[in-house]
């Protein structure tokens, strides 16, 4: 989560991120950064990466958070329990922990919200999707042999399709 000045005051931004690939699966704007906020991303992400949104349907799955209240809340952790993923709490003051979902927010921060002032927070959500797509199909990851998450996620997927 990160937060930024608009027009009509402070407002939050939440993204999720798949830790193999580093693509953005989910990116929330929000005028709170409330704990039924925190949930958003999760749930962006959940029929992008299962095809659907249901019990237990992301069992395979560890969720990587912070240990801020609204990740540690009874909420995002019912939210989890719901899916069927698992909670993996990143190590306390160990930033190493999320530096994925870090350096993920890093990237729109710097280029958009501190670029452009946004009147309205329904003007960000918008513009934060929009922002998402070239940076999961141009961005290029180092560990990936500099290839952007998009071409990653594509060759996993047709190697677990291949296995299966």
């Amino acid at each position: 989560m990160t937060a930024a000045a608009t027009g009509e005051g402070p407002a939050a931004a939440f993204v999720a991120v798949d830790r193999c690939s580093a693509e953005c699966v989910g990116i929330h704007a929000s005028p709170r950064t409330k704990r039924r906020q925190a949930r958003e991303p999760i749930r962006q992400a959940v029929p992008g990466g299962f095809g659907a949104v249901g019990e237990d349907v992301a069992g395979a799955v560890s969720l990587r958070h912070g240990h801020g209240s609204r990740y540690m809340s009874a909420d995002f952790r019912r939210e989890a329990r719901s899916l069927g993923a698992g909670r993996s709490p990143a190590f306390a003051r160990a930033p190493e922990g999320d530096g994925r979902a870090g350096r993920s927010i890093r990237t729109p921060k710097e280029n958009l919200l501190r670029v452009r002032r946004f009147e309205a927070i329904e003007e960000r959500r918008p513009a934060l999707l929009a922002f998402r797509r070239p940076c999961d199909e141009h961005g290029l990851i180092e560990r990936h042999g500099h290839q952007p998450p998009a071409t990653v996620r594509g060759e996993r997927t047709v190697n677990l399709q291949s296995v299966a």
